[in-house]
């Protein structure tokens, strides 16, 4: 299949600025580069005044890409955020902050219009809360995420053809928060419906794809959270009748550590590839 008819899509949570840091961000652009993605999704991403550049920015200059960053906490003397990066032209983009906000834990939604030669595409990050008691604050969140993206596909000149949500959800597929994403649960009276793309074009049993995983063992820095889970997510709107938003592919990436132990973060990221233009006639 051509690449051009393709939308290839990354996420991934950076782990802040957590050492071996240089060595991390190293293996993301290593790592990020043998996938030759069109849009990544960042979460957790740093900046510091006088410290630590924009942790997007680096990975952006390195990979010849544009990017937009939305702060979302402070943290450490600077920011942390969430930012989006694209091989094709980014064209007006926003953020918002999502409900149950906290002085030191703030979480926003950002979305931008990625412009390809097939149409325009809603591409949004976002990263919820964590704790394993956090159910009903991650549910006000989502059901926020799909009414501000709702609006924003119904605010651009040219309806998007594709909206594609990534992030770190801290929550597993049986969840409340994560059903309703997927049409199987109400929220404040509401119903919408997203593919999850790794259930949706994962070659691997339904019970696989853990991105908080104790292979990775950055995660014991966490003890306290529960490991082995899937929390980092692409969902994509429902198909068009002609082909557009079929899942080919999803797996989980930026898994192999370097030969020293080194991972890129403390989770795995997501690949997927999404269906761009209409499947040719008589396909």
């Amino acid at each position: 299949m051509a690449a051009a008819s393709l939308l290839r899509v990354v996420t991934l949570n950076l782990w802040g600025e957590q050492g071996p840091l240089d060595e991390r961000l190293r293996l993301c652009i290593d790592q990020l580069r043998e996938l030759v993605p069109d849009v990544v999704a960042l979460q957790e991403v740093r900046q510091i005044p006088d410290r630590l550049p924009n942790t997007a920015q680096t990975l952006a200059s390195a990979l010849g890409l544009s990017f937009v960053f939305a702060p979302a906490t402070d943290w450490g003397g600077g920011t942390e955020g969430l930012a989006l990066l694209s091989r094709h032209p980014l064209g007006q983009h926003q953020h918002a902050e999502l409900p149950q906000a906290r002085p030191d834990e703030r979480r926003v939604l950002l979305w931008a219009e990625i412009t390809t030669e097939a149409g325009p595409v809603l591409c949004a990050t976002t990263h919820l809360h964590y704790r394993m008691t956090d159910g009903i604050a991650r549910e006000e969140q989502v059901e926020a995420v799909d009414r501000l993206l709702k609006a924003a596909a119904a605010q651009l000149p040219i309806g998007p053809k594709l909206t594609v949500l990534m992030g770190d959800f801290n929550a597993t597929p049986d969840s409340d928060e994560l059903r309703f994403l997927r049409g199987l649960h109400s929220l404040a009276g509401r119903r919408t419906y997203y593919q999850d793309a790794f259930l949706c074009g994962s070659d691997g049993p339904v019970g696989e794809g853990f991105t908080w995983s104790r292979r990775n063992p950055y995660t014991q820095r966490l003890r306290f959270l529960q490991n082995d889970r899937r929390l980092d997510y692409i969902f994509v709107s429902p198909p068009s009748r002609d082909g557009r938003g079929v899942v080919h592919s999803c797996r989980v990436v930026l898994d192999r550590p370097s030969p020293d132990g080194v991972f890129p973060s403390d989770h795995f990221g997501v690949f997927a590839e999404l269906q761009l233009c209409p499947f040719p006639t008589g396909s």
